[in-house]
């Protein structure tokens, strides 16, 4: 709960506020304004960040009230409390319209006025979290029908934990146990990779196993938007900052303070953009879009690029401090094809999701049909295994098995070309030593390997068990080339 609120008190009435807002202050380290006017008040709204606002009537007017009214209007968000005295009577049309929280008579006692202050802001947090799990969940879970049992809205998805994501390789095993290390930080991470590669996947289980889990976690893709949307979507802004700002906008570094909010496509954004960003990394500090109010929030990044931010920042197209700012941890999501033993597990999980999702009676995929799926490349990664699994679904008849006549024209075309490749390197030459036999074979296993990490030596030097010197050596003893397709190394055997 919050225990640094900020109270905006218009005293018009006889009270005395001096003696009330030192013990309250005292016990709840609540900060209070005192105004004398309405003019006044308003002008404390500008200059502060206000949670509560409590307007003390004074016998012979409505000047309380009719700020009261005013205030729901321009600051939605605050809740307001309405003093009056004993015989002061309000209509219940007018109270409606201000949305009066509660309404207290005087004399006024510091600890009735204590009690009721500790209950708004705990209604506020609660309908606060309430709005944006309410958004949280109907993206990620759809509407919800009238027989869904209500614990269906607390129980976290089985792939937000790093135990449920889906994979067998040793790569993303590493990816995920340093990601599990990070979880329990507050430090920003940046996460690279391909596009469909599952940034945001891992950004959300992250986050659901972090202390900030009980806070929300909201998502805002950073490319194609202009920085005037940006700037809005990001930090808020007050109604009439620019043309279509019809009411005030939280934001969503506000909306998720406590939590998480993550930034997909990082890379994508202005250099004047970068500033905001970096300030807002570097102190916390929220200025909403048309107002003069410096606000702060608790707040972790988990950033996202698909392309290398470090590369970026050496043709400076992205700032280097705040690429630094961002980068307390750095994770990297292996393309599929350099994690082909994934692609399996993979498959089999998203037949079962989809299967599920549409009501279809699905046995299972076979084996063949797996092992044409493990042939092939997925430039689209995990995100095209994914559409290809969907359509083979949709695809399918209930009651039977996904075969190979159910993979879409361009997966059979690239599995049998894989094929073609991979028994053109199995094929073994006649009339030669054993020593010549062995060495066909490694230069067979050297050559697939650097294939399948598209001759990146380092990857495939970790992958063979080799320094990356050891690599070179062999690729020079078997005069490999980037233009090898299958066997060759120097010894005529074509």
């Amino acid at each position: 709960m919050n225990h640094t609120a900020t109270v905006l008190v218009l005293a018009l009435g006889a009270s005395d506020w001096g003696p009330i807002t030192k013990t309250l202050t005292n016990r709840y380290s609540y900060r209070f304004i005192v105004a004398k006017s309405a003019s006044e008040a308003r002008n404390a709204l500008q200059s502060a960040q206000i949670e509560l606002a409590v307007s003390e009537e004074s016998a012979d007017s409505s000047e309380g009230m009719n700020f009261l009214l005013n205030l729901r209007t321009s600051n939605p968000d605050i809740l307001r409390i309405y003093v009056a005295p004993l015989a002061t009577a309000v209509s219940a049309d007018t109270a409606a319209k201000a949305a009066i929280y509660q309404f207290l008579h005087e004399p006024l006692y510091p600890d009735q006025l204590g009690l009721v202050l500790m209950r708004a802001l705990e209604a506020q947090e609660l309908a606060r979290r309430h709005r944006l799990l309410a958004r949280e969940f109907k993206v990620q879970q759809g509407p919800l029908s009238a027989n869904d049992h209500a614990s269906t809205l607390f129980r976290r998805p089985e792939s937000q934990r790093f135990e449920k994501l889906v994979y067998a390789s040793d790569r993303m095993a590493q990816v995920c146990n340093l990601a599990a290390q990070a979880a329990p930080t507050s430090l920003p991470i940046v996460i690279e990779g391909e596009t469909g590669t599952g940034k945001e996947l891992l950004a959300r289980a992250i986050h659901y196993n972090s202390d900030r889990r009980a806070s929300p976690l909201l998502v805002q893709n950073c490319g194609g938007i202009s920085d005037e949307m940006l700037q809005s979507e990001l930090f808020g802004h007050k109604r009439g900052a620019f043309t279509g700002a019809v009411a005030d906008r939280l934001g969503l570094f506000r909306a998720a303070d406590g939590g998480t909010v993550f930034l997909d496509e990082i890379s994508e954004v202005s250099p004047s953009f970068q500033v905001s960003l970096l300030r807002f990394l570097q102190e916390g500090e929220v200025k909403p879009v048309g107002s003069d109010t410096v606000m702060h929030c608790d707040v972790r990044i988990i950033a996202a690029s698909n392309r290398p931010l470090k590369e970026l920042v050496a043709k400076r197209e992205f700032r280097q401090d705040l690429y630094f700012r961002l980068k307390g941890f750095d994770l990297e999501m292996p393309p599929l094809r350099e994690r082909s033993e994934d692609i399996e597990p993979l498959a089999e999980f998203f037949v079962g999701k989809h299967a599920e999702a549409t009501g279809r009676k699905i046995l299972g995929i076979t084996a063949d049909a797996l092992s044409k799926l493990s042939a092939c490349d997925f430039p689209g990664n995990v995100r095209e295994l994914e559409n290809e699994i969907r359509r083979m679904v949709a695809l399918a008849k209930d009651g039977e098995f996904i075969t190979t006549r159910n993979l879409s024209p361009t997966i059979l075309a690239a599995s049998n070309l894989a094929k073609v490749h991979e028994e053109t390197v199995m094929i073994l030459p006649t009339g030669v030593t054993l020593k010549e036999h062995f060495e066909h074979l490694e230069r067979r296993i050297v050559l697939k390997t650097l294939l399948t990490h598209r001759w990146n030596q380092s990857r495939a030097a970790a992958a063979l068990g080799l320094s990356r010197v050891g690599l070179v050596n062999k690729i020079k003893r078997y005069n490999l080339l980037r233009s090898d397709q299958g066997v060759g190394n120097g010894t005529n055997w074509r």
